[in-house]
């Protein structure tokens, strides 16, 4: 439930300089929300939960800070609902490429525009992790966002190269449809190494095609 004026006032961190109280019981102008929250996941992948701050969201998305506090009382709120709108430019199961190969799907599914974006959702990811624990929820969010989408995807091909008797029905596809997602979070949170096209193919030809019965290319 969003908050009503009177609740935000209560809530204002102390942070927050005195003249604003009077503007956070104005109207709220729903029409900023994306604005804000893609800049609000702009700023903390580049400097984490930690050094995130209300300022620096709304110099990125050009609003005022009593316009982002009257929406969300908290930075916590602020990114759950900002990292559970990501979701919603994820690509439908329907857009899923069909070569009529495993690798060529899995291959067809890098491009650089989602490579670029992959990498992004991974370094929000890195973001969040200092705060799970304070909000458990976020990491609900975070999977259902970042995680569970390209998983999806994954299963959704193996899914399909099963049906056309390409590999073996007893292939683990449950577990191969998360290595990517995991070695890509393990490449980006631990080795805090950029993810390319090289390093997504490996993955393909090294790990998921023999483990499926196929053989590398």
């Amino acid at each position: 439930m969003n908050p009503t004026p009177s609740s935000v006032s209560e809530n204002i961190p102390a942070d927050v300089p005195a003249e604003l109280h009077a503007k956070l019981g104005r109207k709220r102008d729903l029409t900023r929300d994306p604005e804000i929250l893609e800049a609000a996941l702009d700023v903390l992948a580049e400097t984490g939960y930690d050094g995130m701050t209300i300022d620096m969201v709304a110099s990125r998305a050009k609003a005022g800070k009593a316009t982002i506090y009257r929406r969300w009382p908290s930075k916590a709120e602020l990114i759950i609902d900002a990292v559970s709108c990501m979701r919603k430019n994820n690509l439908p199961t329907s857009e899923l490429p069909d070569t009529g190969t495993l690798r060529g799907d899995l291959i067809a599914m890098i491009k650089p525009q989602s490579i670029k974006e992959g990498d992004r959702k991974f370094q929000i990811m890195a973001g969040v992790l200092a705060m799970i624990s304070q909000a458990p929820e976020l990491a609900d969010a975070a999977n259902t966002a970042i995680v569970a989408p390209r998983a999806q995807a994954n299963l959704l091909l193996m899914q399909r190269a099963i049906d056309r008797g390409e590999i073996s029905a007893k292939s683990d596809i449950q577990t191969l449809s998360l290595v990517t997602p995991a070695m890509i979070a393990h490449r980006i949170l631990i080795l805090r190494t950029p993810i390319n096209r090289e390093f997504l193919v490996s993955l393909i030809d090294g790990i998921i095609l023999p483990a499926v019965g196929l053989p590398h290319p």
